[in-house]
């Protein structure tokens, strides 16, 4: 867990530039091996080894599986604004494909979690998973949004919202060929601590 004051506008900084070694870190605390953990995480030796050097990208429903191999929370990865007007956010990565993603509310909000997502096109999460809360809202700033809930696809767009259960698998895209942006508001905030809740579908690109 970390806080950052910092004043964050449109940059790209973070990613798994930051996450990768926080992996690791867990991992090697553990006194796991690369081996062991993306045996159980359905990944190869080698993908895990990128990911955890920052040096490739990982799906929204692998990073949880990581995560939970390594009995931490995707929440334990956030920097959480610590100012009372948070400018813009704070760049946080959990997971997912060509998107820059932000984090709106700091750590002591007890009761909603705000995100903000700028996907470029064809970008999203990567596939199905499910969060440790209660309800998700998604409203779509700019462009457009695809989510399948549960086998129920619907199409957002500007203006547009949906409001569902955190638990039910869903994946989310943007199917134009230009950028799209979305606000999340996750109810209650994801834990910090590991309570086995986040599950993840596996498919066969997880594991390339």
């Amino acid at each position: 867990m970390r806080q950052n004051g910092a004043m964050v506008g449109n940059s790209q900084s973070g990613g798994m530039e930051e996450v990768g070694p926080a992996l690791r870190a867990a991992r090697e605390l553990r006194g796991l091996t690369v081996t062991s953990v993306a045996h159980s995480a359905g990944v190869t030796k080698g993908f895990l080894s990128l990911a955890e050097r920052g040096k490739t990208r990982v799906s929204v429903p692998v990073l949880l599986r990581i995560c939970d191999v390594l009995g931490i929370t995707i929440s334990s990865l956030f920097t959480y604004p610590d100012e009372p007007v948070v400018h813009g956010g704070i760049p946080l990565y959990m997971g997912g494909v060509d998107l820059q993603e932000y984090l709106m509310t700091p750590l002591e909000e007890k009761w909603v979690q705000v995100m903000r997502t700028t996907m470029q096109p064809g970008g999203g999460s990567g596939g199905h998973y499910t969060l440790e809360a209660e309800s998700i809202f998604v409203v779509v700033l700019q462009g457009e949004l695809r989510i399948d809930i549960g086998g129920d696809e619907r199409a957002l767009g500007v203006g547009d919202s949906t409001t569902f259960s955190a638990r039910t698998p869903h994946n989310w895209w943007n199917p134009l060929s230009t950028e799209s942006q979305v606000l999340w508001v996750i109810s209650p905030p994801l834990p910090l601590n590991s309570q086995g809740g986040p599950t993840a579908e596996r498919t066969s690109a997880d594991s390339l």
